[in-house]
C-alpha cells in the first residue's frame, strides 16, 4: 500500500501543481486518452486543482464505451439463444443496446456469465459441449493478448464449440482520427499507460512529429497524472513535440514483445465503428482467416444483418471526442443515469459520464451560478 500512497501523496502533487503554474503562459487544451485516467482526475479532484489554463478533455480510451451498438445488439441477439453460453466482462452487461441489455437477457433466463479471464470460457466449452460458448473480446490493446491467447488455446485443445464476438480498437487510430477532424481541438495528449506497458509508444513517435504535439505516457494516481500534464505542458510552452515517458516503472519504448507477438498471430487490422463516432479506418482488430471457426460473426452470420440506431438525446460520442464535457448534455442526470443509461459512457467503470455523474460533476439548470461554475445537486 505505501508503494501506491506514494503516488497519491498530497504534498508532491501540490509540488508539481507548483511548478506547472511557474511554466504557464498561455492556455492549453490536453486529452487524457483513458478512462481510467478520467476516473482518476475526477475522483481526486484534479479537474478543480489545476490551473485554469489547463482544461482537460476527455478521449475515447473507454473500450466499454466505444465498443459500437450494433456489437452490444449482436450479443444480446447470441446471448439470448437456448445453445449459446455467452459470456463476458462484468462492465459489458448493463451497457445499453437498442432496447435491452445483456443483464435484462440473464435476468430473462438466458444463460450469461460473467468472467475474470477469457480462459475461462475453455473450461465452460469443455464442460458444456452441447453448447456453443461465445466470449465477448471487447477493449484496446491492453486486453488483446490475453483474448488472443484464448482463441489459440481453443485451437490447440480442439475445443470447436467455442467462439469470440471481436470488438478490439487500438489507440494510435484513434489519435490519427482525433487529429485529422476539424471538429477536434487538442494541444496535447497523455497516453494510457496500461496500453503502453503492452505496445510500448514507439507507435507513438511518428504521430507526433507528423501533427506537432506532445505524447506523454500517463500513469493512473493522482502524481502520475500531473506529472504527466507537466511534462506536456513544458514540451509545448517550449515548442517541443515527441513522446515522453512518465510511467517508466511499468513502461518501456519496445513494449511487451511476446504479447505483441501473439496479437499479431491472432489478430489483423481492419476497419472498426466506433460508437457516437464513427468508422475509422485500419483502427480494430478481427481474426486472421486461419482462425476463422472461432469467429462468432461467422458460426452465426444470421446476426449480421442487425441494424441500430443511436439515441437522439446522447451526446456520448462527442464526450468521446472531446467536444463536449458530460454535464453539457441536456439529458445528464436526467433522462440519463447510472440507473436508466442512455449511452455506454454513463455505465462503463470507466466512462466520463459516470465519473461526472458519481462524484457531482454536473449542473442542474435551475441551480446554475457565476456562469460557468455550478453547485453539487446530488439526485
Amino acid at each position: 500500500m505505501k508503494y501506491i500512497e506514494e503516488y497519491r501523496d498530497a504534498y508532491l502533487t501540490q509540488k508539481l501543481l507548483k511548478d506547472l503554474r511557474s511554466i504557464l503562459t498561455r492556455d492549453w487544451i490536453l486529452m487524457e486518452v483513458c478512462g481510467g485516467q478520467t476516473h482518476s482526475i475526477i475522483k481526486s479532484g484534479l479537474d478543480q486543482l489545476l490551473p485554469k489554463e489547463i482544461n482537460l478533455v476527455h478521449g475515447p480510451g473507454c473500450p466499454v464505451c466505444v465498443t459500437p451498438l450494433e456489437l452490444i445488439d449482436k450479443a444480446i441477439a447470441l446471448a439470448s439463444r437456448r445453445d449459446v453460453i455467452f459470456t463476458s466482462f462484468g462492465d459489458m452487461l448493463r451497457v445499453p443496446g437498442s432496447s435491452s441489455d445483456l443483464f435484462a437477457v440473464k435476468a430473462a433466463g438466458g444463460d450469461v456469465r460473467i468472467l475474470y479471464s477469457p480462459l475461462d470460457s475453455l473450461k465452460i466449452a469443455r464442460e458444456n459441449p452441447d453448447k456453443t460458448v461465445v466470449f465477448f473480446g471487447i477493449g484496446f490493446e491492453t486486453t488483446a493478448p490475453p483474448n488472443a491467447m484464448a482463441v489459440v488455446q481453443a485451437q490447440v485443445q480442439g475445443i470447436n464449440n467455442f467462439a469470440m464476438l471481436v470488438s478490439h480498437v487500438t489507440v494510435p487510430a484513434a489519435i490519427i482520427a482525433l487529429m485529422e477532424s476539424p471538429d477536434v481541438k487538442v494541444d496535447g495528449f497523455l497516453a494510457a499507460g496500461h496500453v503502453c506497458t503492452v505496445m510500448g509508444y514507439w507507435e507513438y513517435e511518428p504521430l507526433a512529429q507528423k501533427y506537432k504535439i506532445p505524447i506523454v505516457v500517463t500513469g493512473f494516481e493522482p502524481v502520475d497524472i500531473v506529472h504527466g500534464i507537466l511534462k506536456c505542458v513544458r514540451q509545448l510552452e517550449g515548442d517541443r513535440y515527441y513522446v515522453e515517458n512518465a510511467y517508466a516503472r511499468s513502461v518501456i519504448r519496445e513494449g511487451n514483445r511476446p504479447a505483441q507477438a501473439v496479437i499479431q498471430r491472432v489478430f489483423e487490422l481492419c476497419d472498426r465503428p466506433w460508437r457516437g463516432i464513427g468508422v475509422i479506418p485500419q483502427s480494430g482488430y478481427r481474426l486472421r482467416p486461419e482462425f476463422a471457426e472461432f469467429d462468432a460473426e461467422l458460426r452465426f452470420p444470421e446476426i449480421q444483418s442487425i441494424e441500430t440506431k443511436e439515441s437522439d438525446l446522447c451526446i456520448s460520442g462527442l464526450v468521446l471526442q472531446g467536444r463536449k464535457k458530460p454535464h453539457e448534455c441536456m439529458a445528464f442526470g436526467k433522462e440519463c443515469t447510472p440507473q436508466t443509461p442512455l449511452g455506454a459512457t454513463m455505465v462503463s467503470t470507466e466512462g466520463a459520464c459516470a465519473a461526472y455523474y458519481r462524484y457531482g460533476r454536473y449542473a442542474d439548470a435551475n441551480r446554475r451560478i457565476d456562469g460557468d461554475k455550478w453547485l453539487k445537486n446530488p439526485i
